[in-house]
């Protein structure tokens, strides 16, 4: 796993329509993985993956506490 870069306003590729994804596949899950590890990095609850520069439609979300 690793820390995805995280984007901020006003980066354009923020705008960007995501795609649906298709299947849940290895892949999705490394990055679902990813988001997750990002996520708690930055200390937030949620993250999409077009804030990471990821355009398929993929969120993540901990409400745990």
């Amino acid at each position: 796993m690793s820390v995805l870069q995280v984007l901020h306003i006003p980066d354009e590729r923020l705008r960007k329509v995501a795609k649906p994804v298709e299947e849940v596949n290895a892949e999705i899950q490394r990055i679902v993985d990813d988001m997750f590890e990002t996520m708690y990095a930055e200390e937030g609850i949620g993250l999409a993956a077009t804030q990471v520069d990821i355009h398929q439609r993929i969120i993540v979300i901990d409400v745990s506490e």
